[in-house]
């Protein structure tokens, strides 16, 4: 499935800020960030205008066609600095970002350009709160930023490649506009169940899509995924109606903490929205292989019957473990919450969610106010803080 799309800081779901007062450096990041809300768009053509006019070299890292991802590098440093006081949570998220930006060929030096544009581009709109002060904020904040990307970058090159190239070997389409894609990579593919992989097709070159993995890690190193055609979705498109056995794709590395703690036996409630149920499903499998009888509790939600795609598979995993208990629920999210409130009590149990945004953002809040704690409720719309996009 497209790994679910994250929320910008706007939209709700980022990491709780670090309850004491925030430091002088924070203040001022979030003053700027304010008062350049409203004209983001113009801030981000303003960027990209400053840095392919003053390092062209740097235009063919990006797509042709930029309209649908064109703000995702200003968005993740933008949201990035205003969530510089919370140390633990953004610092996985910039390592991710840094050894993820490795497939486009980002090199350490390519890092002061950014921030060149960046500086430019808030100095142009940010016309009220700019002063001197401000933008030594911004340029400490930009280079603690910058450095933790680096160093994870060469941290991970030296095991790790920039991409790995993988073969579709089988291509099931389960409706009209959703397929479930198997795939051989040309190496050890190193991930957890839960995760989610970004990828590129020979459609679309230098146009990356999250997808979350369908299956545990096999012993065969094949990987699964479920792609839903999205209306105007380049690559999903290109994947459900277009890719056969034998093409050839991209896949950057494996990024996303939604994976299963092994060191406790609590119960795991899942949500799954959609092709959400892929990871649900490969969490599934991950438990099973430890050997745990620990309670799994999935919730399968769809439209209708004809959008549980995967049901059979779930209900056939039902059969196999008794400590899995699967419920298919049709109409909208919030049937989907509803059946989760008619269960329980969940008080002892780790919750994952994975589906459309909208989703995550309902079933966030239901499971606080049933009593479920939030470092006990995991879904990568908030690890990756930014939006990313779901074509």
């Amino acid at each position: 499935m497209d790994a679910p799309t994250p929320l910008s800081a706007a939209e709700g779901d980022a990491p709780p800020r670090i309850p004491s007062e925030s430091p002088p450096d924070a203040v001022l990041v979030r003053r700027t960030l304010a008062e350049i809300a409203p004209v983001a768009d113009k801030v981000t053509s303003y960027f990209y205008a400053l840095l392919f006019v003053r390092h062209p070299e740097l235009r063919s890292m990006f797509p042709v066609a930029m309209d649908t991802q064109r703000d995702r590098l200003l968005v993740s440093l933008l949201t990035a600095a205003e969530h510089m006081d919370n140390v633990p949570v953004l610092t996985e998220y910039l390592q991710n970002l840094g050894r993820g930006h490795r497939k486009y060929g980002t090199q350490s030096a390519h890092y002061p350009a950014v921030g060149e544009a960046l500086i430019g581009a808030l100095i142009r709109y940010a016309t009220v709160t700019w002063d001197e002060e401000t933008e030594a904020a911004w340029v400490r904040t930009y280079t603690t930023i910058s450095q933790i990307m680096i160093d994870a970058a060469a941290e991970t090159e030296r095991h790790t490649p920039a991409w790995w190239q993988a073969e579709v070997v089988s291509h099931d389409l389960r409706t009209p506009d959703i397929a479930v894609i198997t795939l051989r990579p040309d190496q050890h593919y190193p991930f957890l169940a839960g995760q989610y992989t970004t990828l590129e097709t020979p459609w679309w070159p230098r146009v990356w899509r999250h997808y979350s993995f369908a299956s545990a890690p096999r012993p065969d190193g094949l990987l699964s995924l479920h792609v839903k055609a999205v209306p105007a979705g380049w690559v999903s498109n290109a994947l459900v109606h277009h890719a056969r056995p034998g093409d050839i794709l991209r896949l950057g590395p494996p990024a996303g903490s939604m994976t299963v703690d092994h060191t406790t036996d609590n119960g795991l409630l899942c949500l799954g929205g959609g092709t959400g149920i892929a990871p649900i499903k490969a969490l599934v499998e991950d438990v099973a292989e430890h050997g745990a009888r620990r309670p799994v509790e999935v919730f399968y939600g769809a439209r209708s019957g004809h959008d549980l795609y995967d049901i059979d598979t779930m209900m056939r995993l039902q059969q196999t473990f008794p400590w899995l208990s699967v419920r298919p629920v049709t109409e909208d999210g919030a049937q989907l919450l509803d059946a989760v409130r008619q269960y329980g009590p969940w008080n002892e149990y780790e919750a994952y969610l994975s589906g459309p945004p909208g989703m995550i953002r309902r079933g966030v809040d239901t499971l606080r106010g049933i009593g479920i704690p939030a470092e006990r409720i995991r879904h990568d719309s908030l690890e990756d803080l930014v939006t990313v996009g779901g074509g």
